[in-house]
C-alpha cells in the first residue's frame, strides 16, 4: 500500500513525517535467563499448550504459553506507588492504607501512566568519559550530568524523558555482570545527581541498568528511588537498551512508549522507541 495515497489530509502528512524518521527500539526482550534485580520475583515462561495437544477435524492446532513475572521484569517503568518515603507515597498518601485490601494500590497505580510521547534526552555519561561502559559501582555525579547535557547540545526541560547511559546495557546477556553481582556493583546516579535531575522536573528518568541508581554493595540504600519517585513524583525506567541511541549520537529525540494499564500495579513492562 502506498502510504501517500492511503490516508488523506493532515493525518497523511503526519504519517509521512513519522515514516521518514529513524526508529530505535530501546527495550530488551522478555526471555528466559534475563537479569532480574534481586528485589523482584523471578521470571518464568513455558508452553502451556503445544501443537498437537488438540487437533481439530479441519486440521487446526494451536499453542500458547503461561508466563509468571513481576511488572519490573525486563524493560519497564516504575509507577509512583512503587516507592515510599518513611511510609508516605508521593502526595502525602499513607502507603499502608493505600495498599490495604486485595485490589493492589488505590492511588498512583500503573493504570494512571498514560501513553508517553515526549521529548527525550540522552545523557551519555559512558561516552563522555571515553568508556565503553562505566566502572562497577561508579557514582554518576552532577558534574557528569551537566557535562553530558552540554555534549547532547540541549538543556533539560520540565516534562522531558531523561535517559542516562552507563554502557551496561551491553552486559544484558551476562546476568551476574549486568546486576553487578560479580563486582563491586552497578553504576548509576548518586544522591546529589538524583536531586539535580529531580529539580529539573522531568516526566521520567531512566537508565540501562537494573536499578537506575548506583548500586554499591557496601552501602545499598536506594535513596535515589526515594528522591525521584516518592519525593519528586517522577517515574523511573530501568533495563533500557541505549546502545543504538548512543551509536547514533542522538542527544535529542522523540520518545514514545505505551505502559500496560495494570490497575493498582507498582510498574509496567514497556516497549519504548526513540524517533529522530
Amino acid at each position: 500500500m502506498n502510504l501517500q495515497t492511503s490516508v488523506q489530509g493532515p493525518v497523511n502528512a503526519w504519517l509521512l513525517a513519522t515514516h521518514a524518521l529513524r526508529q530505535i527500539d530501546l527495550s530488551h526482550p522478555i526471555q528466559k535467563g534475563m537479569p532480574i534485580h534481586p528485589a523482584h520475583p523471578p521470571f518464568h515462561i513455558t508452553l502451556n499448550n503445544r501443537h498437537g495437544d488438540v487437533l481439530r477435524s479441519c486440521g487446526h492446532s494451536s499453542s500458547n504459553e503461561l508466563m509468571v513475572m513481576s511488572t519490573h521484569s525486563s524493560t519497564h517503568i516504575d509507577a509512583i506507588c512503587h516507592v515510599s518515603d518513611h511510609g508516605s507515597l508521593f502526595g502525602c498518601y499513607e502507603a499502608t492504607e493505600e495498599q490495604r485490601g486485595t485490589d493492589l494500590f488505590k492511588v498512583h497505580g500503573a493504570e494512571n501512566i498514560g501513553p508517553i510521547f515526549r521529548r527525550g534526552v540522552l545523557l551519555d555519561v559512558a561516552r563522555l568519559r571515553g568508556k565503553s561502559a562505566l566502572d562497577p559501582a561508579y557514582e554518576i555525579t552532577v558534574e557528569d550530568l551537566e557535562a553530558a547535557e552540554g555534549k547532547a547540545g540541549t538543556t533539560l526541560c520540565e516534562g522531558d524523558v531523561v535517559l542516562v547511559r552507563t554502557g551496561w546495557g551491553q552486559y544484558w546477556s551476562k546476568s551476574q555482570t549486568y546486576l553487578g553481582l560479580d563486582s563491586a556493583g552497578a553504576p548509576g546516579p548518586g544522591v546529589a545527581a538524583a536531586r539535580w535531575l529531580s529539580a529539573r522536573k522531568p516526566f521520567a528518568v531512566g537508565s540501562d541498568t537494573s536499578a537506575f541508581e548506583v548500586m554499591n554493595h557496601h552501602n545499598i540504600t536506594l535513596e535515589v528511588h526515594m528522591i525521584v519517585i516518592a519525593q519528586g513524583g517522577i517515574h523511573i525506567m530501568e533495563n533500557l537498551n541505549l546502545e543504538g541511541l548512543s551509536e547514533a549520537h542522538a542527544g535529542e529525540f522523540a520518545f514514545a512508549a505505551l505502559p500496560l494499564r495494570i490497575k493498582g500495579a507498582t510498574g509496567s513492562p514497556l516497549r519504548p522507541l526513540a524517533l529522530f
